[in-house]
């Protein structure tokens, strides 16, 4: 038991008489080693990209919402005749009225 565990400690099992087996066997587990490492970082670092762009949305979501307040804010007829009278135009006394066209 201690001579076989000595052995392949000592990498006797590369250079026996039948190692082209084991050699086959190391090369194909070291293969699958670099596919399994480069899957992963692969894998990880689109999960970075992800966060990014989820972060990139909560950005631009929140400069819609800005952007849609100070719209809704501008439009609002107090803010408007505010800038009117700014301008030398001041709000009517009279109500509009509607102006029927017929043939």
């Amino acid at each position: 038991m201690k001579q076989t565990i000595y052995d392949i400690l000592k990498g006797k099992f590369l250079i026996a008489d039948d190692a082209m087996k084991n050699w086959r066997m190391l090369l194909f587990l070291s293969f699958l080693a670099i596919i399994m490492i480069a899957s992963s970082h692969n894998a990880e670092s689109k999960v970075h990209e992800i966060a990014k762009l989820n972060n990139e949305v909560k950005e631009l979501r929140t400069q819609f919402v800005d952007g849609r307040t100070e719209l809704m804010r501008l439009k609002m007829e107090s803010s408007v005749i505010e800038r009117m009278k700014k301008k030398g135009l001041k709000q009517p006394s009279t109500p509009p009225k509607k102006i029927i066209v017929t043939k």
